[in-house]
């Protein structure tokens, strides 16, 4: 896993993986989406994507869901 997602809180780890499980996994079969499948989805679209990608998930309460 890469460096970045070692240095993010726990919270903003869980809001990464839920937004990469909702977005970017939502055709994959129910038994492919885990964190650890997600974790790597997360590896490779870097810290800046990242970042992103767990304001959205914030902003639009994708936690709640």
């Amino acid at each position: 896993m890469s460096n970045f997602f070692h240095n993010l809180s726990v919270r903003d780890r869980d809001v990464l993986r839920r937004v990469v499980q909702v977005v970017h996994m939502k055709h994959y079969p129910k038994d492919f989406v885990t964190s650890h499948e997600a974790d790597k989805i997360i590896a490779v679209i870097g810290p800046d994507v990242a970042q992103k990608m767990i304001k959205v998930g914030i902003d639009q309460k994708i936690m709640e869901k």
